[in-house]
């Protein structure tokens, strides 16, 4: 039998949850093409547990709710806390909060209608937009080539304390796309006062 540990190491660590004994069993049984008690996942979890409970690691095993899971040592607590307050207090840039206005009013909206209307390429700004999970792509277009297109997300109302979509403030309609490439897009000036919060310069 190969060792188990690195498997049961790397599924705890995959988890988004607390990882039952029975799914780590089950799926070592799949991966390997072999019969497992589920003892021996047990009394390794256990070694595993020791091993990262007394190295300098900054993580260690807890058993949670029945399964298992990686979490922070407190003494590294605060650096963990620091480091989530700046990714979540973290302003969006000027590019991304005028493409995220142009997804809140126009939605459903494809990518080339949006870059019809900012004047330049929008590939940058909306995969950050999907990174922070402010939009959600809502399935293909019919246009030529089907292009994917994208509405707000659940955390787009929460991120700006929206109850629905009718309590976004009335904008003017989008002015169309004169501008020439690589020059300011008509709406920068209306994105700031829309959503009621500034943004920063960069990407």
């Amino acid at each position: 039998m190969e060792n188990l540990g690195p498997y049961i190491e790397a599924l705890i660590f995959a988890a988004d949850g607390p990882i039952m004994l029975e799914e780590i069993k089950y799926t070592l049984e799949n991966t390997l093409d072999a019969s497992i008690e589920i003892d021996i996942v047990g009394e390794v979890i256990e070694e595993l547990k020791k091993k990262f409970s007394e190295g300098e690691f900054g993580i260690e095993i807890h058993e949670i709710a029945g399964g298992y899971q990686f979490l922070t040592k407190p003494a590294y607590h605060d650096t963990v806390g620091n480091y989530l307050k700046q990714i979540t207090n973290k302003k969006l840039s000027r590019v991304a909060m005028e493409t995220l206005a142009i997804i809140a009013y126009k939605q459903p909206v494809s990518k080339p209608e949006i870059e019809q209307i900012r004047g330049v390429n929008c590939d940058y700004a909306i995969q950050k937009l999907l990174d922070r999970e402010l939009v959600t792509i809502l399935g293909r277009s019919d246009q030529v080539g089907r292009p994917l297109i994208y509405g707000t997300s659940e955390k787009f109302m929460h991120y700006f304390g929206l109850k629905d979509m009718s309590d976004l403030p009335r904008l003017k309609e989008f002015a169309p796309p004169t501008n020439e490439i690589g020059e300011p897009a008509p709406l920068e000036e209306a994105v700031t006062d829309t959503f009621g919060q500034s943004s920063d310069e960069s990407e």
